[in-house]
């Protein structure tokens, strides 16, 4: 489904457009299938020049559009002057990045650091954290409306980059406009393009990068010009600011993604006589201007994102040690102390945070699934500190021949024994089932005298330091992790952080997994009990260094692997069906005693309207392609393909941004839909005019050939009679309803008008919207 693209297709059309009334029209979308390969077709320089990158803003129509959405996302932009919503995370880490300490997120580092950037150039330090919805900001001198400002600015843009898009798209002004409109009217956008968020620049990189691509698309008769090299570096340069922003732009990657592979599909057919070695370079250029440079400019992110956090910070914990060891001031590598035998210790799980744990208690004999467990002594995980977690590090002959002293270094791979202080017993692992996974061994303790006997064997392990093949490299607290090798079954030591039973008092099981590489299995010596004065380290640690491929290839799967633990319940997300409705809003901020509140919705009409649009365009393009097989003719071959290439490129955008959450296990909220909620806009318009007219202005880009089923006047022959009269009269329609709506809603839109209760409950358009007021 390749995005077609408008061009003005010579005066002579210009001036027929101009008097059937319309001197805005533009032409059609796409060439027939009939157009000549873009090897074969000579470009006129003048249309070639008429593409040049300067002229991205078109002066009819989105100019004064743009000017009047600045209004409505710049109005009275101080308000609230609280901190609002999400403003809490994303204003905390612009503080974060001003002070250089490390935090983490979930989403890549672009958006964020252009807040910080913003937030630097308005003199702003760093020295406020954001720390609850409600702080008033004057009392700590941030200069929030500044920061504000910028996706302020950005979201400004969309609306007329929509009308663009249309624009350079083969639709008349009134398609463009009630697209433009279904954004620039929608409470939704406004709302989040005017606070401290991430999703104006999302969705602004989003639209600039179909803009981009559909330009670029249109010169496909003109390839390898520096017009078509220009918009095809800046549409790979508009996806990478929208993946680096969420990674929900991956499904913008796939919407133009679908369409330059199409795209190549037609190349490569030996119909267009294009050379093997040709259809290498235009490949070739594809690959490296819309896979290779984006993900470099990705990657580039993400090395500013360290440079600009070198200091130890509330980021720290979701990192390895290794990660740790390479920012200043980091209190586990300052404090980290080398460990000797027989000093007593703890024993931190690195997944879990759970300290190695033992109590008299016994397993029960069975377990309520009516498996047997040995009734040994129970061996958990405790998530505090406690006496029950300190473990005496013994030398593994230590009963036998105790060549072993005290002061003598741990290193890497030695064999040990672990022996409980509290109950003067020994840990050990043998072939009995633990109690929550059958396949994994069962850890309990024995005593002395056995361990020292017939059970030797069963209480010796092996450290093996994390990512380290050194065998004697010493082994130190807090700053190493390592795995504890069963050495005569060879199971690691894990802990499940599900909680045991009322038996094992809501503890953490501890079992030997088989999978001794997998990272959950690692720990973390965290303390020495009682250590002596003269081991204190006080030597000032020097940062160590770790690549910079390194550090992102970790922190890349620490994002992916909280991003899919976000599945607890939240009282404002909501589903993919929800968002279709517009079941449920989020409520951002309030003030309940004088009845302001800023509540995420909609624009509801826009919303109903999209929905029933995406729903008609998918039974009207399954029923034309059931007749077509049948050969019943419905739409002429260059309304079909116009309608293939265009209409059905806006509904694969749509859909590419929609159904993919339905298969998500996370957290969803409204916001969410609002990247789909543009495409939606964008094939609103184009079926509205597909509705009234039945027809398009043809053909579109320069160099394509007209196609025979267009009259005089550019215009397929199918036009209806008063086509244009009645999408004219159908948008004017839409546009007051969407703008009566808009400013129905603008009280929770802006949060600055206090409502009574009456007037708050003829806002309720459903039960499901949960507003907050004072009855």
């Amino acid at each position: 489904m390749k995005p077609t693209v408008t061009d003005k297709s010579g005066k002579k059309n210009q001036k027929s457009s101009k008097q059937k009334g319309s001197a805005s029209r533009p032409s059609s979308p796409s060439p027939s299938p009939s157009s000549p390969s873009p090897s074969s077709s000579p470009t006129p320089k003048k249309a070639a020049e008429s593409s040049s990158i300067p002229h991205v803003v078109s002066s009819s129509g989105s100019g004064p559009g743009s000017f009047f959405n600045k209004k409505l996302q710049f109005w009275k932009l101080h308000i609230p002057n609280e901190v609002v919503f999400d403003e809490v995370h994303f204003g905390k880490f612009a503080s974060y990045y001003l002070q250089g300490k490390y935090f983490f997120d979930l989403h890549p580092p672009f958006a964020k650091l252009a807040l910080a950037f913003v937030a630097w150039c308005a003199g702003y330090d760093g020295h406020y954290l954001f720390d609850n919805i409600g702080d008033r900001y004057k009392d700590h001198g941030v200069p929030y409306v500044s920061i504000r400002s910028w996706p302020a600015l950005l979201s400004s843009f969309v609306p007329p980059l929509v009308f663009l898009i249309m624009k350079e798209s083969g639709y008349e002004l009134p398609a463009c406009l009630v697209s433009a409109c279904l954004v620039l009217f929608d409470n939704a956008h406004v709302t989040e393009g005017r606070l401290i968020l991430l999703d104006a620049t999302l969705i602004f990189s989003m639209v600039a990068a179909v803009y981009c691509y559909v330009r670029f698309f249109k010169l496909r008769h003109s390839p390898f010009s520096r017009a078509w090299w220009s918009w095809l570096f800046l549409t790979g340069i508009c996806l990478s600011c929208t993946i680096s922003t969420k990674y929900v732009g991956t499904f913008t990657f796939l919407s133009i993604g679908l369409s330059v592979c199409l795209e190549l599909w037609y190349l490569w057919d030996i119909k267009t006589g294009l050379p093997i070695k040709q259809f290498a370079s235009h490949f070739l250029a594809r690959f490296f201007c819309l896979i290779v440079f984006p993900f470099a400019l990705y990657l580039f992110w993400f090395f500013l994102h360290f440079k600009f956090l070198p200091t130890s910070g509330p980021g720290d914990s979701f990192m390895s040690l290794q990660f740790q060891e390479t920012l200043d001031e980091n209190p586990i590598t300052a404090n980290a102390t080398g460990l000797n035998y027989y000093d007593i210790v703890t024993i931190k799980h690195m997944g879990t945070n759970s300290f190695l744990h033992s109590h008299p208690d016994k397993y029960p004999i069975p377990y309520d699934d009516g498996r047997i467990s040995s009734g040994g002594q129970q061996v958990t995980g405790y998530p505090f500190e406690d006496d029950n977690n300190y473990w005496m590090v013994l030398p593994h002959n230590h009963y036998a021949d105790p060549k072993y002293k005290p002061n003598m270094p741990v290193r890497n791979t030695d064999y040990i024994k672990l022996h409980h202080v509290g109950t003067n017993t020994d840990l050990m692992t043998h072939d009995v089932a633990s109690p929550y996974h059958p396949t994994n061994e069962e850890f309990t303790t024995t005593s002395v005298d056995e361990s020292a006997g017939a059970k030797h064997d069963f209480t010796v392990f092996q450290i093996m330091i994390n990512d380290e093949t050194a065998p004697d490299r010493k082994v130190f607290t807090k700053s190493m992790s390592f795995k504890l090798i069963h050495k005569l079954t060879n199971v690691a030591m894990w802990s499940d952080p599900k909680p045991l039973p009322d038996w094992g008092f809501k503890q953490q099981e501890i079992n030997g997994a088989k999978n001794i590489q997998t990272g959950a299995i690692l720990w973390m010596f965290d303390d020495i009990i009682g250590l002596p004065e003269e081991r204190v380290n006080k030597e000032k640690r020097v940062p160590k260094k770790l690549s910079f491929f390194k550090k992102y290839l970790e922190l890349q799967l620490v994002m992916f692997r909280q991003n899919n633990l976000l599945t607890e319940s939240h009282p404002y997300s909501s589903t993919p069906l929800d968002w279709f409705t517009l079941h449920h809003g989020i409520a951002f901020w309030a003030k309940n005693e004088e009845n302001k509140q800023i509540y995420l919705l909609g624009n509801p009409i826009g919303w109903w309207l999209i929905g029933g649009i995406v729903i008609t365009t998918t039974v009207v393009a399954s029923a034309e392609i059931l007749l077509h097989q049948r050969g019943i003719v419905t739409l002429l071959p260059s309304v079909r393909n116009h309608f293939y290439r265009s209409i059905m490129f806006f509904y694969a955008t749509y859909m590419f941004h929609y159904l993919p959450f339905f298969l998500m296990g996370r957290q969803l909220f409204l916001h969410h839909y609002l990247p789909a909620q543009v495409a939606g806009a964008m094939l609103c318009g184009a079926f509205i005019q597909l509705a009234c007219m039945k027809s398009f202005h043809l053909p579109v880009s320069p160099g394509a050939k007209q196609p025979n089923d267009v009259d005089s006047h550019g215009y397929a022959k199918s036009l209806r009679r008063n086509g244009y009269i009645i999408q004219v009269l159908t948008s004017l329609g839409l546009i007051s309803v969407l703008s009566y709506c808009f400013v129905f809603f603008a009280p929770m839109t802006y949060g600055n008008a206090s409502l009574s209760v009456p007037e708050w409950l003829r806002r309720k358009w459903l039960d499901s919207w949960i507003f907050q007021y004072q009855k």
